[in-house]
């Protein structure tokens, strides 16, 4: 039986591999801003970074190994560049490159291939997650640049990608943590677990207690869960006596003005409350209240005869 770790690390190395080569879209069609390949060498200083780069921390003692490697077996596999403004500017193999520049070498084997900013960043991402090497705020970040930059939705990235959306939703909402959080969780002294068991708490002071008490106590994740659950429910945080707010809760209760009118409308039309909940994939459903047999007996009629009021869905 195949595992789910193994056939996510495969489907990354598909969507790596198809965008290495000729990459394709969610429906196995070939991406525009990739074409040819020139194989050459070019000197270190030629070559400009990748703005698209997800990656802040690089690890030094894995850079020096990789230097003393190329130092003794050369350079195994090109970097990827591609030419901007009559510039050379990376595109994926920083790690190769920061290596050869610390074994104190001055050239380095690079493909130079014809490619746009949306695959640029497509590559990077994919590059970093399929390695592993980013942490989680780094990839949420990565994520929300991608969206916000290229405008397009989660669905689309993950289709791209060839990754879950709830990977790329689950990474983004820690963003909504409290800066101090996301610096533990960058540092390594959170873990993922660790700050989604937070995000509950609508509560910025209490979750940077709550941080604090995880590091110091050293708490596994299923106590931190176990914490929070009896914060939540208790509803008030004994040690300060502020009330303690479920933002889970609370963000699944708000509703847009647009769905807001729609329900004062035909609250009117009916007479009664109604309630409608919409999920961002444009399902949902509509809930009308009752209070006893006879507003039953009166909201059926209104509902199957051609008598009732026409809708008129506010704007």
């Amino acid at each position: 039986m195949t595992s789910t770790a193994t056939t996510k690390d495969r489907r990354l190395g598909k969507g790596l591999a198809a965008l290495l080569g000729t990459p394709l879209d969610g429906e196995g069609n070939p991406v525009e801003g990739a074409r040819g390949v020139e194989t050459l060498e070019l000197s270190v200083d030629e070559i400009e970074n990748n703005p698209f780069q997800p990656r802040r921390e690089f690890n030094h003692d894995e850079i020096a190994s990789l230097a003393e490697s190329i130092k003794n077996h050369q350079q195994l596999q090109p970097i990827l560049v591609r030419v901007v403004d009559g510039r050379y500017q990376l595109i994926s193999g920083e790690r190769r490159l920061r290596a050869t520049v610390h074994a104190g070498l001055s050239r380095i084997r690079a493909e130079v291939r014809e490619a746009d900013d949306r695959l640029v960043a497509e590559l990077a991402i994919i590059e970093n997650l399929q390695r592993k090497d980013l942490n989680p705020i780094e990839k949420a970040m990565s994520f929300r640049r991608y969206i916000q930059e290229h405008k397009c939705k989660q669905d689309d990235l993950a289709r791209r990608l060839s990754i879950d959306r709830s990977t790329i939703a689950n990474l983004m909402r820690l963003l909504e943590l409290p800066q101090q959080i996301l610096d533990w969780l960058t540092a390594g002294e959170l873990s993922a677990g660790h700050a989604r068991a937070l995000l509950p708490i609508g509560d910025e002071a209490i979750q940077l207690r709550a941080g604090s008490k995880i590091i110091e106590e050293r708490w596994s994740v299923r106590a931190t869960e176990s914490y929070v659950s009896g914060l939540l429910k208790s509803e008030e945080d004994t040690e300060t006596g502020r009330k303690i707010v479920n933002a889970t809760r609370q963000k699944r209760r708000q509703v847009s003005p647009h769905i807001e009118a729609m329900q004062q409308e035909m609250r009117m039309v009916f007479g009664t409350k109604v309630e409608i909940k919409s999920s961002a994939r444009g399902r949902g459903k509509i809930t009308i209240h009752f209070t006893d047999v006879e507003e039953f007996d009166r909201l059926r009629e209104v509902l199957t005869t051609g008598s009732r009021p026409q809708l008129r869905i506010a704007g």
